[in-house]
């Protein structure tokens, strides 16, 4: 079973190449505005960073950007066990239509 965990915005990378862009626009203020009001409601899917310490961002980067400038210092992820290929199909399954 997965469990939910407090992790440091600081401890957080971004998914090696990630082919989706975060931008700084009216939707992510909004986001940033919700998350300043009730903080981060769904965890960020995650992986132990591959390339380092701390963790890989699999689904969330949005999530973490607009936190970040909320001025949150921790947000809670869920920690899955990934290879790249794994990670890849989780990270595009997750994506907004």
């Amino acid at each position: 079973m997965e469990k939910i965990i407090s992790v440091l915005v600081s401890e957080l990378h971004n998914f090696k190449d990630h082919p989706f862009k975060v931008d700084r626009d009216m939707e992510l203020c909004e986001l940033m505005r919700s998350i300043e009001n009730e903080g981060v409601i769904v965890p960020l899917l995650v992986r132990k960073n591959p390339y380092g310490k701390g963790y890989e961002i699999i689904s969330g980067h949005r999530r973490k950007e607009a936190a970040q400038w909320a001025g949150e210092k921790e947000v809670p992820v869920v920690i899955r066990d990934l290879d790249d290929d794994q990670a890849v199909i989780a990270m595009v399954d997750s994506v907004r239509p």
